[in-house]
């Protein structure tokens, strides 16, 4: 039986890697963007390779979007074996210069929609008996640090959620997996807003100019996408999967040191490492 993939925020990054991926390992994959103008490149390797993906639109953020995407996907193949919610964006900002509209919009994307990408899939999967829901998280899910407060907390929800949906969909054949990639070496941080009071605001800006170019600094450095989907391709292969998955050597070496350290001690460390302090 063909079984199918649908990913979101496949125009670029870990999204666009892991529907070839998948596409590659023969999955029937949805490929979907909310801006059709970007599926050009995608379309055109899946071409080239006779690869069984498909470019459909689904914006997220928007109710009717998913809804008609998660039918159109049912009516032509009458399943759903694996659903990646991959898309989402970031903003730099502390906790005091993001405003509220900027914190709900950042959680709107980053977290209420995958909440909706799952109301969706979920009861498709619980009827099969069988699924894979895979969470793109991050590193920002498990280690808090400054100037990204809204992503961050953005990805810790992420974090509590999936595991409860392991508690939840487990018994019904439903398996739920958490990606927690580091820094990648894609256009994210390039595309990240900064909050409108944080261009305004001196009172931040010394720490805010540093952990921004640490950060980029250390993404020239990051992991390529493709690693991130060469794991979500391993996770599905295992005949029992891990709840998390950590990609990349500064991920681990974060988690690696949280755990070693106490609280104080690795506040100071990450200090260090974001701002030489």
């Amino acid at each position: 039986m063909e079984k199918v993939a649908l990913v979101t925020g496949s125009s670029s990054g870990i999204g666009y890697e892991t529907s070839l991926a998948l596409a590659r390992e023969g999955y029937f994959t949805y490929a979907t963007m909310r801006d059709l103008k970007k599926e050009a490149v995608i379309k055109k390797i899946a071409e080239e390779e006779n690869l069984p993906l498909k470019v459909i639109e689904l914006d997220v953020d928007n109710d009717d979007s998913v809804q008609n995407a998660v039918k159109t996907i049912i009516e032509e193949k009458q399943r759903i074996d694996v659903l990646v919610n991959n898309a989402g964006w970031g903003i730099w900002g502390t906790a005091e210069d993001v405003s509220m509209k900027e914190f709900r919009e950042q959680f709107e994307t980053n977290f209420f929609s995958v909440v909706r990408m799952i109301q969706k899939v979920a009861p498709v999967m619980r009827k099969q008996g069988m699924g894979n829901i895979v969470n793109i998280s991050s590193i920002a899910g498990r280690i808090g640090f400054p100037v990204s407060t809204a992503y961050i907390s953005s990805k810790f929800a992420i974090e509590g959620l999936s595991e409860s949906l392991r508690y939840e969909l487990g018994p019904f054949g439903v398996n739920v997996i958490i990606i927690e990639p580091g820094v990648i070496k894609t256009n994210f941080f390039d595309s990240m807003r900064t909050a409108k009071k944080a261009d305004e605001s001196d009172v931040y800006r010394d720490i805010t100019i540093k952990v921004i170019s640490g950060v980029k600094m250390m993404a020239e450095m990051g992991t390529p996408p493709k690693e991130v989907a060469n794991v979500i391709i391993k996770s599905l292969k295992e005949e029992k999967s891990l709840p998390r998955y950590v990609v990349g050597n500064d991920a681990a070496m974060f988690l690696e040191a949280k755990k070693m350290k106490t609280d104080i001690e690795f506040e100071n460390y990450l200090k260090k490492e974001l701002y030489g302090e």
